[in-house]
């Protein structure tokens, strides 16, 4: 899968720069070449506008003359965000000497849903840390493994040394709450370590053309298992609106499992795989522009909704007790107690 993904990346990164000779810097000039390589190279028009009504076209027609007026480069910039920020796209952003104008709504408009605070108790202090993941065995008998961030590598030698200490446990609960991302591999290598066999669980696609819904024949994407150690009893992912890009793969990856149950809110989305492009005045700006889809053939941009729909109560909140976590244990029992009367039968 690495492969194949460079296979798409790579011609997007060399034809990513705006020609300074087909814009002028000025500001006309660079609002037109953004508003250009959006509309050429963006990968979502199609599901924002279904989602909540996006209009290219009128985007344009509405920041336009505001552009005109700017008087000075910071006036200019903010009101490029605010155009960009229309995608309501957490992948899309623009950089300058000013700062990055980022989307945030995504994930501010909706729960926390997850207290750092709150997450020590469960912790503790004797927890393990490796590669980035910190993880312990609850005093139930049942795995708990954070994984904070996908910005670092995963080597298969610890992920199989973190499993085998979690050999005696009735389950895993693998919380990737407030996790925005870092690196598909390292997504992928996780969720390797859950399965035994070879499996079909999403599609990936890209650009074809100049048009916003000219792309390539959706192409497969596979799971392999991984050469360390396999985890197959029960397993539940705890996910938030915090969820987002290489995490909310993760997430898509993990709900194809049979043994997996996906716990929490929805996910912040971001599936889209990100093209750099620059502006005439040197300005860098970030856009998803490679369309990664689930096995069923649909778009996760937008966040993938849990098996198990779970908040953190008020009351819970207040006593110290996260009521995630205490669901996702119940899910374990229920499905280890289940198994067990099976075999006693």
């Amino acid at each position: 899968m690495i492969k194949r993904l460079l296979t798409y990346i790579l011609p997007l990164m060399l034809t990513g720069c705006i020609q300074e000779d087909d814009f002028s810097d000025t500001p006309n000039g660079n609002f037109e070449a953004l508003w250009r390589v959006i509309d050429e190279r963006y990968c979502f028009f199609e599901q924002a506008e279904e989602e909540f009504g996006l209009n290219w076209n009128a985007v344009y027609e509405k920041y336009r003359p505001i552009a005109e007026e700017c008087k000075s480069d910071a006036q200019l910039f903010d009101v490029l965000g605010d155009m960009l920020a229309e995608l309501r796209d957490g992948h899309v952003n623009l950089s300058s000497i000013y700062g990055t104008k980022f989307y945030w709504d995504w994930k501010l408009n909706h729960p926390i849903n997850f207290s750092d605070s709150i997450q020590r108790n469960y912790l503790g202090k004797d927890f393990r840390l490796t590669n980035g993941i910190k993880y312990t065995t609850l005093p139930d008998s049942i795995g708990y493994i954070y994984v904070e961030s996908f910005a670092g590598g995963f080597s298969t030698d610890n992920l199989s040394l973190m499993l085998l200490n979690l050999k005696n446990t009735k389950g895993v609960i693998i919380d990737i709450r407030n996790n925005g991302g870092g690196m598909l591999t390292s997504a992928e290598k996780l969720a390797s370590a859950f399965t035994d066999r070879k499996i079909h669980c999403g599609y990936i696609q890209h650009k074809t053309g100049k048009g916003h819904n000219e792309f390539s024949r959706p192409e497969k994407i596979y799971l392999e298992p991984s050469k360390g150690a396999i985890w197959l009893r029960p397993a539940v992912v705890l996910t938030n609106r915090g969820v987002y890009s290489a995490a909310n793969h993760f997430v898509m990856l993990m709900r194809e499992l049979p043994h997996v149950t996906i716990l929490g809110d929805t996910t912040g989305g971001g599936s889209g795989l990100p093209l750099n492009s620059t502006l005439p005045n040197g300005w860098s700006v970030r856009m998803s522009a490679c369309p990664i889809l689930n096995a069923q053939g649909e778009h996760t941009e937008f966040g993938i909704a849990p098996d198990v729909k779970a908040d953190i109560t008020a009351a819970d909140w207040q006593q110290g007790r996260d009521t995630m976590i205490e669901r996702a244990k119940e899910e374990i029992f229920a499905i280890y107690d289940k198994k067990a009367d099976k075999e006693a039968e």
